[in-house]
C-alpha cells in the first residue's frame, strides 16, 4: 500500500502549519502548499529532522485564477493518490466597510476563499472515493453563520465553504471519504494583522492556532460535518437560526466593528 500523505495548503503559517506539525509528530508525510517558498522549506527540514517523516512543498499563489489546476497538474495524479487527508486552509479576509476594499483584492479573496478551494476539492475528490477512503477539512469560520458588517466579503465567502462542505459530506456517505467545516473563531495567527481586524472586539477572546488545529484533526477523524472551536463560539450556530438576521448581523457588526 502506498504511504499516505497529507496536504496542506496554507501550510506555511497558523493554522496550516500547526497541523503539520502535528501530523508529523504522528509520522504522517505531507505535501506544504503556500507562497512563501522559504517558510516552506524551512518547515520541511524542520519536520523531516524531528520527526523522520518526508515533506514535499509546493509554492503557489492560490489566490490566482487557474492555480488549482496547475498545483493538482503539478502534483501529478500518482501523488494525488497518495494522498488520504486534504486541508484546505489557504484563504484571507480584509476587515473593511464593503466600498473601501479594491475589486481586486475582493476578487483575489473570492478566488482564493472560494474558487480554489473548490477546485482543489473537485479534483481531490473523484481520487479519493476510488480508494474508498480519505479525509478532507474545509476551514471556514465562524463569520460563516451570519453577515458581518465589515467583514462582509469574507463572511461570504465562508458561508459558500459551510454550505459546500455539509452538502458533499452528505452526498459523499458510504464512500470512505468525508469532509469537514472547520469553523474556528478567533485564533491566535498572523490573518487578523493582514485583515485589520486585530482591535476588534470579538478578538478579546482568542484560541490557539495548535488548538484549533487538534480539535479539526479528531473532528475529521470521526468524520464531522462541522466544527465549531471555542466555548464561546459554540452558541453562535443555534443563536443565529433562533434570532432574527437583523439582530445577528448587527451583533456580528458590533464585535467586528473598526
Amino acid at each position: 500500500m502506498t504511504t499516505p500523505y497529507a496536504l496542506i495548503t496554507g501550510a506555511s503559517s497558523g493554522i496550516g502549519l500547526e497541523m503539520a506539525r502535528q501530523l508529523a509528530s504522528r509520522k504522517h508525510n505531507l505535501i506544504l502548499v503556500a507562497r512563501n517558498e522559504q517558510a516552506l522549506c524551512d518547515l520541511a527540514e524542520e519536520l523531516h529532522l524531528a520527526h523522520g517523516v518526508n515533506v514535499e512543498v509546493y509554492s503557489f499563489d492560490l489566490s490566482k485564477p487557474g492555480s488549482a489546476k496547475a498545483l493538482l497538474n503539478t502534483i501529478g495524479e500518482g501523488g494525488l493518490e497518495r494522498i488520504d487527508l486534504f486541508v484546505n486552509n489557504a484563504g484571507f479576509g480584509i476587515h473593511d466597510s464593503f466600498n473601501n476594499i479594491s475589486l481586486e483584492k475582493t476578487q483575489a479573496m473570492m478566488q482564493l476563499n472560494m474558487n480554489t478551494l473548490c477546485e482543489l476539492t473537485h479534483g481531490m475528490v473523484p481520487i479519493m472515493k476510488r480508494a474508498g477512503r480519505g479525509q478532507i477539512i474545509n476551514v471556514a469560520s465562524v463569520a460563516a453563520f451570519q453577515p458581518c458588517p465589515n467583514f462582509a466579503v469574507y463572511a461570504a465567502t465562508k458561508a459558500f465553504v459551510l454550505s459546500l462542505s455539509e452538502a458533499l459530506n452528505l452526498e459523499l456517505q458510504g464512500t470512505g471519504v468525508s469532509v469537514t467545516a472547520l469553523c474556528p473563531g478567533a485564533t491566535k495567527t498572523n490573518f487578523h494583522e493582514v485583515a485589520g481586524s486585530s482591535n476588534a472586539l470579538a478578538m478579546k477572546l482568542m484560541d490557539s492556532a495548535a488548538k484549533v488545529a487538534r480539535i479539526a484533526l479528531k473532528a475529521s477523524a470521526a468524520g464531522k460535518s462541522v466544527v465549531v472551536t471555542g466555548l464561546t463560539n459554540k452558541p453562535i450556530p443555534w443563536a443565529s437560526r433562533l434570532l432574527p438576521r437583523s439582530v445577528v448581523g448587527k451583533t456580528a457588526g458590533f464585535l467586528f466593528r473598526r
